[in-house]
């Protein structure tokens, strides 16, 4: 009795063991078991810098990604440099906030002495956001020094002495270049223009201008993003006609184009700054300075590709 006993309790045991071990043997080869999806995920895959064999002509370039708020790419970046005409995006914003935009602006003729001929004639009335348009599309030195001239008296005692307007309009340039934390930059001009052959109109970093631009899309982009288009039709309060060609000749090579600036001076070389959508409202923003007239454009197509190619 004894001996069949163990005898079936020895059988039941074997069963029961290879039972267990069948079991084993399905959860091991079955995709049932948890895998390491960390390591899977995490592991890293070769993705090539595109930006590395990238040779610029520029002193300086900046890529910001608005988004990340973080910098895909840097040149000399906190260099400071001649901004040339990048300045009037300040000039722009500066009128916006001393001026009501429905404000009519009489050209000066001291206005028109500056360098360059964009078709403003003397006592011509302009709107201002419109003449603030045809200034920065046209980069319109004579728009720019009208415009200073007119808000600048807000920041001044009446009667205002010749020209103290216009340094009153800089000093609140300079003033909301600190405000938005633009720590390399600062104006002596609303224009950009060379004061002399040694000293320019105004300097700052290439990331200065980036985030400069970034904050003119923001807080007017009615103004600014007039800069997307290759030409625009104005018509003064003096039923005079403009035609506004953009300054930027290669906007149309830029995918997604919200809105750009272009500057040139003897002393800055080729500036250029723009801002463009990369996708799914996506907006990156690039700057080059000390460029060439012609180099600043092939740059920052240069940079546009490589952004395109190094988004996720």
């Amino acid at each position: 009795m004894l001996s069949t006993f163990l005898h079936n309790l020895y059988a039941k045991i074997i069963v029961l063991l290879g039972a267990v071990f069948v079991i084993a043997l399905i959860v091991v080869f079955t995709g049932d078991t948890p895998r390491n999806i960390a390591s899977t995920e995490d592991s890293s895959v070769y993705k090539p810098d595109m930006f590395e064999s990238i040779s610029l002509e520029a002193k300086a370039a900046f890529v910001w990604d608005v988004n990340k708020q973080k910098a895909l790419f840097t040149l000399n970046e906190q260099v400071q440099l001649p901004l040339a005409s990048l300045t009037k995006l300040m000039t722009a914003l500066i009128a916006i906030e001393l001026l009501p935009e429905s404000s009519v602006i009489m050209i000066d003729a001291k206005a028109l002495v500056e360098e360059g001929d964009s078709g403003l004639i003397a006592n011509e009335r302009w709107n201002l956001s419109d003449l603030l348009r045809f200034t920065l599309i046209t980069s319109s030195n004579d728009g720019a020094s009208a415009v200073a001239s007119i808000a600048g008296l807000l920041k001044t005692r009446f009667p205002a002495r010749n020209g103290e307007s216009k340094k009153a309009f800089v000093k609140a340039m300079n003033e909301k270049a600190r405000e938005i934390s633009l720590n390399q930059t600062y104006f002596i001009n609303p224009t950009g223009l060379d004061t002399n052959g040694d000293i320019g109109g105004g300097y700052g970093s290439a990331r200065d201008a980036a985030l400069l631009l970034e904050y003119a899309v923001v807080s007017t982009p009615e103004i600014v993003e007039a800069t997307r288009h290759n030409l625009l039709q104005f018509n003064s309060l003096s039923d005079i006609n403009h035609t506004a060609t953009n300054t930027n000749s290669r906007i149309n090579v830029v995918p997604g184009l919200i809105a750009s600036k272009t500057g040139f001076t003897d002393l800055a070389g080729g500036n250029l700054v723009i801002a463009f959508d990369a996708g799914l409202s996506h907006p990156i923003i690039i700057s080059v300075l000390g460029s060439t007239q012609e180099g600043r454009f092939r740059d920052v197509e240069k940079l546009v590709t490589a952004s395109l190619m190094s988004l996720d």
